[in-house]
């Protein structure tokens, strides 16, 4: 009898109107539930599918070795922009609330037995009369702050803010596009040129102290810098090869200089292929021709020279790394200029005819044990040609060449110690070859150290 009361009450409680009505609620609570749950997983795997994309994209344009790294180095690329949140538009913020930001320090101790007002006048000779800006002792060749961000879906921007003694100076400054198809990207600003692996480095990020002797006497002491515009195109092939052109104004002094006419008057182009020899080994290769209008008066000092100038190169760069600890890296390059134009005498006041076909190259290996690097350089000029002809008569020079050897420390991929020392035989004791140059005998002891986020450096 007790059992059917309390059943008779259950079925009352159940049925009247109150509790019928909580029930409903809760359900409708549960659904509501579901449906945001169900939205905020449709979004996290459209967002998904976007990063793969620009992800496979930043892949594409430059490709980069997991297991490589460097010294904190600007990045010669953007790093990927799918590692930022959501944007909310031009004036609501972009992907980054803080950009990548990051600061190298570049110094160096410098000793050599040529005496100071010689070196500030030591050029290469026959070559380019640039001489060296630093002097004995202690040298700060450039404190250099680094930023980059993503714009948006569509672009990535980039500065290199480099603070030196005379200054501060805007190096580069440039877009990188982000989102164009089929393999293509643009840049636009002020960058550094894309011609060769070494122009694109930065100082701090040069296997050596100093660049090679054939970028002193074609491109001058830090290569081309240029305001302007650059396509590349990355085609589907099976293996890594990137195109490139680019438009620029023209105002690197040793192979441009500043035109008098408006408008760029020095453009590039380029190809370059990368392939896997092994799962530990790789080989970069790639010409390039790089041209343009020239007025400048690095010729030789007292002169100006107006004319046309074309280079010519190819470059190979070949990489092993087995392990972090263990690599070897082969890089070597093959450089010719032609040249032609008038030569002013600036004191008589003469005007000359000057043609010039000039070659170099220069041959490099590194190698590394843990935390210890071990390099050689070998630099020549006038290899296959060394046609130097001044109003129809052949000028002869020394030929230029220089030997180099350096150690390096690396505490960690934040900091760098090295000692480099130059047996220099590329100045002379003038315009013409009279009884050969004289040798300069170089150390270098450097330091560089850099704070800050970095992304890993393209090949």
């Amino acid at each position: 009898m007790t059992r059917i009361l309390l059943g008779l009450v259950l079925v009352a409680i159940l049925a009247s109107p109150s509790f019928a009505a909580d029930l409903e609620s809760r359900l409708n609570s549960l659904e509501e539930t579901l449906k945001k749950q169900q939205k905020t997983i449709e979004e996290q795997q459209q967002l998904i599918d976007q990063l793969k994309e620009e992800l496979s994209a930043v892949k594409q344009q430059a490709p980069v070795k997991a297991e490589e790294k460097t010294v904190q180095v600007a990045p010669q690329q953007p790093p990927p922009s799918e590692l930022t949140p959501k944007a909310s538009g031009l004036f609501g913020g972009s992907f980054m609330t803080n950009p990548y930001l990051s600061f190298v320090l570049n110094t160096f101790y410098y000793s050599s037995n040529v005496n100071g007002n010689e070196l500030k006048n030591r050029g290469v000779v026959g070559f380019s009369d640039q001489g060296f800006d630093q002097t004995k002792g202690f040298n700060i060749r450039e404190g250099e702050l680094f930023l980059f961000a993503p714009v948006d879906s569509y672009f990535n921007l980039y500065a290199n803010i480099p603070f030196t003694d005379n200054g501060v100076s805007l190096e580069e400054a440039y877009f990188v596009t982000s989102s164009l198809p089929e393999g293509l990207q643009v840049k636009g600003g002020k960058f550094k040129s894309g011609f060769s692996r070494l122009n694109t480095q930065h100082p701090h990020a040069w296997d050596f102290a100093d660049l090679p002797l054939a970028y002193r006497g074609f491109t001058g002491n830090e290569g081309i810098i240029e305001k302007g515009a650059q396509l590349t195109y990355l085609p589907s092939l099976p293996f890594y090869t990137l195109l490139g052109i680019e438009a620029l104004q023209g105002e690197n002094q040793t192979m441009f200089n500043q035109n008098l006419t408006s408008g760029p008057h020095a453009f590039t182009g380029y190809a370059k292929s990368s392939f896997d020899i092994s799962d530990s080994s790789t080989l970069l290769l790639g010409p390039y021709v790089v041209g343009g209008q020239t007025r400048t008066d690095t010729v030789a000092n007292g002169t100006f020279f107006m004319g046309n100038s074309t280079l010519y190169g190819f470059e190979a760069v070949y990489k092993w790394k087995p392990s972090r600890y263990r690599s070897l890296i082969i890089q070597g390059e093959y450089l010719w200029r032609d040249q032609a134009g008038s030569l002013q005498n600036l004191i008589s006041a003469s005007v000359d005819r000057l043609t010039r076909s000039q070659d170099g190259m220069y041959v490099q290996s590194l190698y590394q044990m843990g935390r210890w690097r071990l390099g050689a350089r070998y630099d020549r000029l006038d290899i296959l040609t060394d046609r130097y002809r001044l109003a129809g008569i052949q000028q002869d020079f020394h030929k230029p060449w220089r030997l180099t050897g350096a150690l390096e420390f690396n505490p960690s991929e934040f900091s760098r110690i090295r000692l480099q020392y130059n047996y220099d035989r590329s100045g002379g004791d003038g315009f013409a070859y009279g009884g050969g140059p004289r040798t300069n005998q170089e150390i270098y002891l450097q330091m560089i150290l850099g704070i800050g986020a970095h992304a890993a450096h393209a090949f």
